[in-house]
């Protein structure tokens, strides 16, 4: 029994399609989805995550504005922009592309943005909402990743979901996002013992730590579900994710790939939550 694929592209491409229209309506109630994306420096990687997102927002009908500086900007300078990208009616989403050069604080130009225009769902705010369980901006890569699950229409109530990594931006809120939903989630780590052991038990096993090929056949349960979130760029330039592809499609019962699995899927959330803050901010008119 080989693995089910689950492809990103596929159910973007489905997801994108119903933004699309939900764009259009807004629109055609006299309000245009406007998100900003902040890039500092050079960084390629960043450049092209940057082009993906303005390329998504195209396709849909949403209007991108990218603000450039380089790399040797102050901090209160970059702060500055926020603001007026805060005061700005026009724009309902503001993301800055991290990783942000060394003189910038990260954390203190997150807190800059205002939490109802946090599209990325990284704000404080936001993360403490989305623990209480409260309307809340979902970080786009667990929300993705969430969707995905839930496309296979799985029960995920009762299924025990084992999260390899910690970040703030992946693994932390990936495991509450499950937790919600009723799952019973186990966190593991770098210094997590006897890691297979704890990974074999997983109904739902997600990746999240960046190191090429780390899972292999041995950590997975028959059946399980696999999410790799890792995208790790080889010697011979090619991509490869944190789980072993052919091994593991040998055992689990659905694996995503790398690339074409999370990534497409990540971006479409950013596209949703561009898309429901627009809808807010329309909210918000109609009660003043």
């Amino acid at each position: 029994m080989t693995a089910q694929i689950i492809s990103g592209t596929e159910l973007a491409k489905e997801k994108r399609a119903q933004l699309a229209k939900e764009v259009q309506q807004l629109k055609n109630a006299g309000i245009e989805p406007g998100l900003a994306v902040v890039l500092v420096g050079d960084n390629p990687a960043s450049r092209s995550y940057v082009k993906a997102k303005q390329k998504a927002c195209e396709e849909i009908g949403i209007r991108s504005v990218l603000l450039e500086f380089p790399d040797t900007i102050t901090e209160p300078f970059l702060l500055e922009q926020i603001e007026r990208l805060n005061e700005d009616d026009s724009i309902h989403g503001i993301l800055v592309q991290l990783p942000l050069p060394r003189q910038i604080n990260e954390l203190n130009v997150i807190e800059k943005i205002a939490p109802e225009k946090d599209v990325d769902g990284f704000h404080p705010l936001n993360i403490g909402r989305m623990i209480a369980g409260q309307k809340a901006f979902l970080p786009c890569t667990p929300y993705g990743i969430l969707y995905m699950v839930q496309s296979l229409g799985v029960e995920i109530a009762g299924k025990h979901v084992v999260v390899i990594g910690r970040s703030n931006i992946v693994g932390k809120p990936v495991g509450q996002l499950f937790l919600k939903e009723n799952a019973t989630v186990t966190y593991c780590h770098s210094k997590t013992k006897n890691l297979a052991e704890m990974t074999r038990q997983a109904d739902i096993l997600i990746v999240a730590v960046g190191k090429p090929n780390l899972i292999g056949a041995e950590h997975v349960k028959k059946g399980a579900i696999v999410i790799d979130v890792g995208v790790n760029r080889l010697e011979n330039g090619k991509l490869c994710g944190d789980v072993n592809f052919d091994e593991v499609k040998e055992v689990a019962g659905y694996l995503t790939p790398v690339p074409k699995g999370v990534g497409p899927m990540t971006i479409t959330m950013l596209l949703h939550n561009t898309v429901q803050a627009a809808r807010e901010s329309r909210r918000e008119k109609a009660h003043q």
